[in-house]
């Protein structure tokens, strides 16, 4: 009754992989229970996170082939294209798509290189506006943004207005180059080498990250995210006190594994460390979590 922060299933967001190269389903290694999906095998994943009242899936995609500039991104009969039909079939809640080149280029940054290996902000913009309509064609109800490039949410805002204006766009104003993302890249097969510094935050900073939102939120974002979660609570405090729109946070691949890690030898209790994570991160400010506990921390909370 006097609880002053509430945790729900309907808070919680399922980030689902679909690998084009697959016959089944296959076990990400570094993220026990967490799994690379079909698109015959992710049907049953969305229904299972409709049953457990999940508020919505982020899908992600790993597709057979890459190139410099991500060409299957935008292809609409792309593994990630059918994979938000497929779940936009099923889904009680909002399909959420990544829309970023980092899984489909064969260098693994987020956007398209120039000749010395820089990345050409620009020139990535013009392939995330037109990846970004792809998605929203095949049933895809929040576009999240997460390639940190400038000028992204306005790009993209620009490129959707004619027929899909109601397609939620959900800007990451907040992502920090971080050590938190290892398994992360085991889930997509990254093809990255060096660090992704010149695009993302740096963790010193913390003032930055106001003005980034800031940004974004003037450009048209519907929604804001702050990602990682748990080592940048302040920062997710800070951007959900300056504005009225929803603010969520990704608990991230390494803060998952990690506590995953410690409780597999005993050293701490998963489930008691799953919920009170997620209550921090509500508590700081996030109005629903993206997490690979949000199908059993929903069981729980039911």
């Amino acid at each position: 009754m006097l609880a002053e922060t509430t945790l729900r299933p309907e808070q919680l967001v399922l980030p689902l992989f679909v690998n084009e190269s697959l016959s089944e389903p296959r076990g990400i290694p570094s993220m026990p229970g967490v799994h690379q999906h079909t698109l015959t095998s992710l049907r049953p994943a969305v229904e299972e996170a409709n049953a457990a009242g999940i508020g919505g899936v982020m899908l992600f995609g790993v597709p057979a082939r890459r190139d410099a500039v991500g060409t299957a991104a935008c292809d609409p009969d792309g593994v990630l294209s059918r994979a938000i039909a497929v779940a936009a079939e099923v889904s009680d809640g909002l399909v959420m798509s990544d829309v970023c080149l980092d899984e489909f280029t064969d260098h693994g940054h987020c956007g398209v290189l120039r000749d010395d290996g820089s990345v050409d902000n620009d020139a990535t913009l013009e392939r995330y506006a037109e990846m970004a309509c792809v998605h929203a064609e095949a049933g895809a109800d929040v576009l999240g943004l997460s390639g940190m490039m400038d000028g992204q949410v306005g790009a993209v805002r620009d490129a959707l207005e004619p027929g899909h204006e109601d397609v939620a766009v959900l800007a990451y104003a907040a992502k920090y180059a971080s050590g938190w993302y290892g398994p992360f890249r085991d889930a997509v097969d990254s093809q990255l080498e060096g660090d992704r510094r010149t695009y993302q935050q740096d963790p010193a900073n913390r003032r930055e990250a106001r003005r980034e939102a800031a940004l974004d939120i003037d450009e048209g974002a519907d929604i804001l995210m702050v990602k990682p979660a748990l080592g940048y609570l302040d920062v997710l405090s800070d951007i959900a006190a300056m504005t009225d729109l929803p603010v969520w946070s990704y608990q991230v691949s390494g803060e998952y594994a990690a506590i995953e890690a410690a409780a597999a030898n005993g050293w701490l209790d998963r489930e008691t460390l799953m919920l009170e994570t997620l209550v921090g991160i509500r508590r700081a400010g996030a109005a629903a979590i993206l997490s690979y506990w949000a199908l059993p921390a929903a069981r729980l909370l039911s």
